[in-house]
């Protein structure tokens, strides 16, 4: 059994989309994975997934919200007890509220703010103490193209911007301890949040899609498996000299 194999992921957001890519990607490689969402029985069935394609993988669901001190510090000692000391954090979960400035609730600044930053933050002081300890650890956030700035997402585009500022100061502080932190910010990806957002706008998904493509270089969306590759080589060991760093996985260079 190598070093990989015995170590513990929690992906956060993972019940679909990136964070069930992420969380079914790690498996493959080898680690033990904490599949972490608000719906506990949502995120069953990406564990159901990873162990009907490897009987040996071990998986855990916990229902968790992420604004919630005292459900994070509950989900992330459960994760302990079951699976083993959690030394990587995928800080995937995230929701959008779009609407234009001048449209824009405070509460959905609020939401956008407290499951992006607060989560992340929440999540990532929990798991600290047992990567420090363990003098090794992998602190993988999302931020997003959006980050750049995006019309009709002024609490997006800032809790992502957010994201990679956290990231950037995690590493400065946990480097000396054998833990790195880096953020991934993709461009378009066919998600469920994506076919959300058109049906919001109005426009049929195939269209919708095909849009976007077509201001993409390599001519493609993107998928979940492309930022679990990504996110993959950021925990990995041979990694452990990357940190700090943003990377966007969107198809080439933003306009």
């Amino acid at each position: 059994m190598n070093e990989q194999s015995q170590r513990v992921a929690v992906v956060t957001g993972a019940a679909r989309g990136i964070g069930a890519g992420v969380a079914a990607r790690l498996a493959r490689d080898g680690m033990a994975v904490a599949v972490l969402d608000l719906d506990e029985a949502a995120c069953q069935g990406v564990v159901d997934a990873i162990t009907a394609e490897n009987p040996q993988a071990r998986a855990l669901a916990v229902g968790c919200d992420v604004t919630d001190p005292d459900q994070v510090e509950a989900a992330v000692a459960r994760v302990s007890d079951e699976l083993g000391p959690p030394v990587v954090l995928v800080n995937n979960a995230g929701i959008i509220r779009d609407n234009m400035l001048f449209k824009m609730g405070v509460d959905d600044w609020d939401a956008v703010m407290n499951v992006h930053l607060r989560g992340a933050f929440l999540m990532s002081k929990a798991c600290q103490a047992y990567m420090t300890k363990a003098g090794f650890g992998r602190i993988v956030n999302l931020s997003s193209t959006s980050a750049l700035g995006n019309r009709g997402q002024a609490n997006y585009s800032a809790a992502k911007a957010g994201m990679q500022g956290f990231t950037k100061t995690l590493a400065i502080e946990l480097g000396k301890f054998g833990v790195t932190a880096n953020a991934i910010a993709p461009g378009f990806i066919e998600t469920e949040m994506t076919q959300a957002t058109a049906a919001r706008v109005g426009v049929a998904w195939d269209d919708f899609r095909k849009a976007a493509a077509a201001q993409i270089p390599v001519g493609r969306g993107g998928t979940p498996d492309d930022i679990a590759a990504t996110a993959s080589f950021f925990c990995r060991e041979e990694a452990g000299f990357v940190s700090g760093q943003v990377i966007y996985v969107a198809g080439g260079p933003r306009a």
